[in-house]
C-alpha cells in the first residue's frame, strides 16, 4: 500500500490525491495495445487501424455509441475486445492490483503494477491539446474535448512531429467502465508502444514489482475488500468468474500449485526479467 500511494499527497489542498493511472499485469510487462499485437510483421498498421474501425462502425447496432466521433466509436470497440491502440488503465491502485493477480495460472511468475504521471504527460503535449485541459482544469480528455481539438486520427497524429500519449476517459458505457474506475491511453501513432515513450520520459513513470510468492497473500486481501470480478464485471459472467477463482485451492492433491506445469517436480520462479526480484520499484 506504502508502494501504490507513494506520491499521493497534495501538500496544496491538504489531501491525498495520486497523480497517477494504474495499470497492473499478471506477467508480462510491455505496453503494447492490442492492434500492435495483432499487426506484428504487417507493414501498414495504420491501413489495419482503419480497416477495423470502418467495418466495427458499418457492423455495430446504429445506436451503439452516443454521438459519431471516431474516439467514442475507437473506445466503444477497445471495450468491447476489437483491437486499437487504447490501454486500459484504472484510477484505482486496488484494480490494479487486481489485474495484476486474476490469472492463478501466472502465479509463478512476478506481476507488475505501472504508475503513470498523468499530470506531468499533459505538459508533453501539443500545446492545442495542452491549452484545453488547462481550460477545463482537468487531467484527463474526454471524448468531446479531445474532439474539439482533433476530429479524426489524421489531425491527432498532425498536431506534432514528436509522439505523445493522451489519456481519455470514454463515456460511462455501461457499469463495467464505471466500476474498474476506468480510462484509456492513447497514444499519437499506432506503431509505437507506451513502455517505449515512457523509457525516454523516465521521470512520469515508475513500476512496482510484486513477487510471485506475495500473490496469494494479495489476493486474498483483495477478495476480503470486495475487489473481484463480482464488483468488476457485474453481471453472471463476473459472479462465476469469482466463484471459479475464489474456490480453486491453492494447491490439488498431489501438491501442485494450480497452474504448474504437471512435468515439473519443482514450482517455478520467474521474475520480469526471467530472475527474482523483490518487493519494490522498478523505475
Amino acid at each position: 500500500m506504502e508502494e501504490l500511494y507513494q506520491g499521493s499527497w497534495d501538500a496544496d489542498i491538504e489531501r491525498f490525491r495520486a497523480p497517477y493511472v494504474f495499470r497492473g499485469m499478471g506477467a508480462q510487462n510491455l505496453l503494447s495495445p492490442s492492434l500492435m499485437r495483432l499487426a506484428e510483421g504487417h507493414e501498414e498498421i495504420a491501413r489495419l487501424e482503419t480497416h477495423l474501425l470502418r467495418n466495427f462502425r458499418k457492423y455495430a447496432h446504429a445506436d451503439a455509441a452516443a454521438g459519431d466521433s471516431v474516439w467514442n466509436w475507437m473506445a466503444l470497440a477497445a471495450h468491447h475486445g476489437l483491437p486499437t491502440r487504447l490501454l486500459d488503465w484504472t484510477y484505482s491502485p486496488l484494480v490494479a492490483l487486481h489485474f495484476a493477480t486474476e490469472n492463478l495460472a501466472a502465479y509463478d511468475c512476478d506481476a507488475v503494477i505501472w504508475c503513470v504521471n498523468h499530470r506531468e504527460t499533459n505538459r508533453r503535449l501539443p500545446a492545442e491539446l495542452r491549452g484545453v485541459a488547462d481550460q477545463e482544469g482537468s487531467d484527463v480528455f474526454t471524448v468531446d474535448m479531445l474532439t474539439n481539438v482533433a476530429s479524426s486520427i489524421e489531425k491527432l497524429e498532425s498536431l506534432s512531429n514528436d509522439d505523445f500519449v493522451v489519456f481519455l476517459e470514454p463515456p460511462s458505457l455501461d457499469e463495467r467502465i464505471v466500476n474498474q474506475f476506468a480510462l484509456f491511453s492513447l497514444m499519437s501513432t499506432p506503431a509505437k508502444p507506451l513502455d517505449e515513450w515512457l523509457a525516454t520520459h523516465s521521470d512520469l513513470s515508475r513500476r512496482i514489482i510484486l513477487p510471485a510468492e506475495l500473490k496469494w497473500e494479495v489476493r486474498d486481501k483483495l477478495d476480503q475488500a470486495g475487489i473481484t470480478e463480482r464488483m468488476l464485471f457485474p453481471g453472471l459472467d463476473g459472479l462465476s468468474a469469482w466463484l471459479s477463482r475464489y474456490y480453486t485451492p491453492k494447491t490439488n492433491p498431489s501438491g501442485r500449485y494450480f497452474g504448474e506445469d504437471p512435468t515439473r517436480n519443482v514450482r517455478p520462479r520467474t521474475g520480469l526479467n526471467g530472475r527474482p526480484g523483490p518487493l519494490g520499484l522498478d523505475r
